[in-house]
Formats: C-alpha cells, structure tokens, sequence
C-alpha cells in the first residue's frame, strides 16, 4: 500500500473519531466529554516513551541470555499507565452519565470516537513503524 494511501486513510478514520466526540458534545450541548480527547491522545504516549528507551538501550553488561525479550520495570509501568489511561478514557464518559451530567448519546458517541481515536494512533504507529535489521550494514 502506498504510504500516502496510509496517511489519507488514517487521516479520515481519525477525523470520524474527532467528528464524534465533537458531536458528542455540540448536539447535547455539555463540552464535559471532550475530556475523552486528551485521554486517549495522551493514552499512547507511555508505551512510545517506553519502546524509545528499549531501543537506545545498551545491552553491553546486562549479562543475559534472552536478548531483551523479557520485559523491563519501564516497559511493564508504560503498559500499566497505558491501560489506566484507555480505561479512564472509557470509563470517564460512563462516571459522567451515572452522575447526570452528560446523556446516553453522549456517552456512546464519546467512548466509540475515543477508541477509534486510539485506534487511528496506534494503526498509524503500526503503519509506519520500520524494524531495523542487526546486520543491515553488511547486507547479509
């Protein structure tokens, strides 16, 4: 697939998660669920910090046999934050509909444009991610 392709696909499947969540919002006018934007915006930010760190990572004097497949405190407190934050960005839109302040609409229509938003990031992540070979200098 071509990368543009990609990124206008992307793009579109992020601006319908945007859409809704906006229209969550406008059509029930209560602005309290465009909180679910910044949730699931910051969402994959601790699993990006966490993946950039492993990659830098000096193995020289570690003294072990699996070569990094078992995972570091970092990486597991990244998942862990990771997965708060995707619960919050679900459960955030649930807490304000039990409390009145937003309505069932609301709530359906920013939790599904939260977790396509999410979605859209990590797709995008996953798209474009490019796996460095250990022997790429010698074209073996």
């Amino acid at each position: 697939m071509n990368p543009l392709n990609k990124i206008i696909f992307l793009s579109a499947f992020l601006a319908s998660g945007f859409l809704l969540i906006l229209l969550s919002c406008a059509l029930f006018n209560n602005w309290k669920p465009l909180w679910v934007i910044g949730i699931f915006l910051v969402a994959p930010l601790p699993n990006i910090i966490a993946q950039s760190v492993e990659n830098h990572r000096d193995d020289f004097l570690t003294f072990s046999n699996d070569h990094g497949n078992a995972p570091s405190a970092l990486k597991e407190f990244c998942q862990h934050a990771t997965g708060f934050l995707i619960v919050s960005g679900i459960a955030l839109p649930l807490t304000f509909y039990h409390s009145h302040l937003i309505e069932l609409g609301a709530t359906l229509m920013s939790i599904i444009g939260g977790l396509i938003v999410y979605s859209a990031i990590i797709v995008f992540i996953w798209f474009f991610s490019v796996e460095e070979e250990e022997n790429d200098d010698f074209n073996f």
